[in-house]
């Protein structure tokens, strides 16, 4: 049977723009990591036994969302397999990224254990985010705030939740947040893509700052007597969720207008923290009249 680079060369008699991994010369775009001080490409290094998952995205929808992310244009080395390769390039969705094809195993070997490709990665600078201001304003709708929430998945999840229900964006401290790659990405379903993400230094400073613009935050508290429903209302509202293990800090709590917690009537009173988040945003939506 006949590859797909050679099908489509008999039928299009025009040279590809990607190759298989030893077939000469890699044909990548020139980024920071592969520029020389003369502007030349300069030899890459081999790859390390133990992969920097902050610099890859992998599995199809993190990848395609990063492909059409017009942040990511002119950047980044795209290795898929063949049948992946035939996809983007059937559908047009390489967006200017040239193609590198290597087989499943040795795409594998490129990335942490354990992580499901489905056929396509992408090595990738980190994405340098937006301002506070630009979150802020106009001062309308839902931001998310994440105080100290360090596990990948859970991160990942609540960014593909505030997607979904339409949150303005998330807001993280600089210092306590797992990088927007590997098994994060993966798990946000391509969300970290499409979803604005401020770093700041300072929660609690930053919901200062919020409030000036005109936002309230809600800080989510299962020990609360107030509910979330009691909560929320219509004005525009930053929701403050904490890690499983210390919720929300004692600091930023003193910057929320109340503490707000998930009634709970059977009476198993432990929710993972995306869960929360999931809840917590629906029903801000709902309050604000934005959800169907």
């Amino acid at each position: 049977m006949s590859s797909f680079r050679e099908r489509n060369d008999r039928k299009t008699g025009k040279k590809q723009s990607f190759q298989k991994r030893g077939e000469g010369r890699l044909d990548r775009p020139q980024t920071p990591a592969t520029q020389g001080r003369g502007g030349g490409e300069t030899e890459r290094k081999p790859a390390r036994s133990r992969p920097d998952a902050d610099n890859f995205l992998w599995g199809r929808h993190p990848v395609l969302a990063a492909l059409a992310n017009p942040a990511r244009r002119g950047s980044g080395r795209l290795m898929v397999t063949e049948d992946r390769a035939e996809e983007i390039q059937r559908e047009n969705l390489a967006n200017g990224h040239r193609i590198e094809v290597v087989d499943s195993v040795a795409l594998g070997r490129m990335l942490p254990a354990g992580a499901v490709h489905q056929g396509m990665a992408f090595k990738v600078q980190p994405l340098e985010g937006v301002a506070l201001e630009d979150l802020a304003e106009p001062a309308e709708g839902v931001i998310v705030m994440l105080d100290q929430l360090t596990d990948p998945q859970n991160v990942g999840a609540i960014f593909r939740s505030a997607l979904a229900f339409g949150a303005r964006g998330i807001v993280v401290q600089d210092r306590h947040s797992p990088a927007l790659a590997g098994a994060l990405a993966k798990a946000s379903a391509g969300a970290t893509e499409r979803l604005p993400c401020a770093r700041v230094t300072n929660l609690s400073r930053a919901l200062e700052k919020l409030a000036d613009y005109g936002w309230r935050a809600i800080g989510m508290d299962g020990e609360s007597d107030l509910t979330l429903e009691q909560a929320l209302d219509a004005r525009p509202t930053v929701i403050v969720m904490g890690s499983e293990g210390d919720g929300v800090r004692r600091l930023v709590a003193e910057h929320c207008e109340a503490m707000a917690r998930i009634p709970m009537p059977g009476g198993f009173e432990s929710l993972n923290v995306s869960n929360a988040a999931a809840i917590a945003l629906y029903e801000a939506a709902r309050a604000q009249g934005r959800a169907s």
